[in-house]
């Protein structure tokens, strides 16, 4: 009995790759994730957020329970929208990161500034009342 041979004669045409590269710009993801830095000392924690040419007005940081999201919306203006680009690499892509934030983190005293294209939170630590043991005893 003969061995059958499967050939596929059109394997360029239905290239994965191609097809990717090809609709890359049509299904480009809407939010960019950014690089974080965390870090942490005796009375806070501290969060880098590597956001370069960025316009600081247009973070927004917010707190809701004990969650802390960053986030950063680039409205689009009108003006250059008509212009011809031999080559465009410039983009401002949206973003936004949640973190959970630890019991030991004062919420109401976070503060954020936004300097040579790094935005930094500092995060204070308050004192956590370790949680009482009580002895019931039963009838």
């Amino acid at each position: 009995m003969a061995a059958y041979i499967r050939y596929n004669t059109l394997p360029a045409l239905f290239n994965r790759t191609i097809f990717n590269q090809l609709a890359r710009p049509y299904y480009a993801p809407t939010t960019t994730p950014v690089a974080v830095n965390v870090r942490e000392d005796n009375t806070a924690f501290h969060l880098d957020v590597a956001a370069p040419g960025l316009n600081k007005n247009e973070f927004k940081v917010s707190v809701v329970g004990n969650k802390l999201t960053v986030a950063y919306h680039h409205e689009a203006t009108e003006a250059g929208q008509n212009d011809t680009f031999t080559r465009h690499e410039f983009a401002q892509a949206n973003f936004e990161r949640s973190f959970q934030l630890p019991k030991n983190v004062n919420a109401d005293q976070i503060q954020a500034a936004y300097t040579d294209g790094i935005l930094t939170l500092d995060l204070p630590k308050v004192e956590v009342k370790a949680i009482e043991s009580k002895e019931i005893a039963v009838a």
